[in-house]
């Protein structure tokens, strides 16, 4: 969750949305988002809404510490039921992310679950993912989420290589995230993801493929893997203006993802979205999925966005200030926008052409039509889905998603 928000025009103290936003709810998937901002150290090319220990001790105001945090977003939830009002429809994704969430006791984890099925009910198989850091559980606490009812478990491995995770300030030592996805499994988890980093300065292709066999030699159903991405104030980016440690490379990148995709392909993984592979269906990430197809999700905690109905919305970034809200029974929005239907269409194409389905032609504008021909002429699009009026990138296309998406928006 990016640090900076956008701007917006103000949120109502009580939260409120247009009676439009509720229009065909009954027949839209909800999810929530519940963010957990604290971690134990910033790691160095995060740019996240998160906060340690010593960045929190003295900003005054109303105290949002780990002790009380649950509490906190379990009076968001219950604002979520008086904003949503009647719409009834069971909770059918919940993703608990951070931040590190498992610093929270397990049992809050529990409790702020709890709220969501009290409040709403939890559709029928509905999936509860928390992340984790690999440091931070053990197999009690494991067994102690999956009584909860969590059912999905995503650890931060981001490398096997202790050279790499040092340029990026991980703390975990490698090997742990390997041991934990086996915990996990005995623990009762079905579904375990593993997040990889690659492109950091100092990784070779081989410290890459040894990350790949590490993770895929512990066995999870769900990979996902990113380019890093060096944000602006963090402090892998002073390092590298400082000349200490390179910058990073977009063919060092596109080489990276190939090597992924060849070797989970080999091993029984599928991509279903650009940066995301699973070995069934059973095994994708259903509540990313609601937001890359544009469903509706409440994000309750410091800085989360919310979507309903064409309404987007985020709440206050420092902890302190959401507490401080809650405890005065307002929203902690912060700013909200209105979606008008140009603008959903073109979220739709950036975010749908991202998926293995695409993005149906229809949605596209002339200009766009004709970028998706010269994109299909140029490798970038399948042909078959093409000729059944969709748009679906090509292993090529995936790396060059984000100027095929800039044409055919355009």
């Amino acid at each position: 969750m990016p640090s900076v928000l956008p701007d917006g025009e103000p949120m109502p103290e009580d939260g409120a949305l247009p009676a439009s936003a509720l229009d065909g709810a009954a027949d839209r998937p909800l999810g929530f988002y519940l963010h957990v901002p604290y971690c134990a150290t910033r790691c160095g090319y995060c740019d996240f809404n998160t906060y340690t220990a010593s960045e929190l001790r003295g900003s005054g105001g109303v105290l949002a510490s780990r002790d009380n945090y649950a509490e906190l977003v379990v009076e968001e939830i219950r604002l979520a039921r008086k904003v949503l009002g009647d719409d009834r429809r069971p909770v059918e994704t919940v993703f608990v992310g951070g931040g590190t969430p498992t610093l929270l006791a397990a049992g809050d984890l529990g409790r702020m679950l709890g709220a969501i099925r009290e409040e709403f009910g939890l559709a029928e198989g509905a999936e509860v993912t928390t992340e984790a850091n690999p440091e931070s559980v053990d197999p009690r606490y494991l067994a102690e989420l999956r009584e909860a009812g969590f059912n999905r478990v995503s650890f931060g491995m981001q490398s096997a290589r202790q050279h790499v995770l040092r340029v990026l300030d991980r703390t975990h030592t490698p090997g742990r995230p390997e041991a934990c996805v086996a915990e996990a499994r005995a623990a009762g988890f079905d579904h375990v993801n593993l997040d990889l980093i690659y492109g950091t300065p100092g990784e070779s292709d081989a410290d890459w493929r040894a990350s790949l066999e590490a993770a895929l030699g512990a066995g999870p159903d769900h990979v996902s893997a990113y380019a890093l991405i060096v944000e602006e104030g963090t402090q892998l980016a002073r390092r590298i203006r400082r000349g200490e440690v390179p910058m990073t490379d977009d063919d060092v990148h596109a080489d990276r993802y190939l090597i992924a995709e060849e070797m989970l392909s080999a091993a029984g993984f599928e991509w279903y979205e650009v940066s995301n592979w699973a070995t069934s269906a059973q095994g994708r990430c259903r509540h990313n999925e609601l937001y890359w197809r544009g469903a509706d999700w409440w994000g309750a905690g410091p800085g989360a966005h919310s979507h309903v109905g064409g309404v987007r919305w985020w709440n206050v970034k420092h902890p302190g200030a959401y507490a401080q809200a809650l405890s005065e029974g307002r929203s902690p929005g912060a700013g909200r926008e209105v979606l008008a239907d140009e603008e959903r269409r073109v979220e739709r194409i950036l975010l749908e052409l991202r998926l293995a389905e695409g993005c149906p032609l229809a949605l596209l504008r002339p200009a766009g039509a004709r970028a998706a021909a010269r994109a299909l002429e140029d490798g970038l699009l399948e042909p078959a889905p093409y000729e059944k009026g969709r748009a679906v990138l090509t292993l090529r296309g995936r790396l060059l998603a984000d100027a095929v998406v800039r044409d055919l928006v355009d």
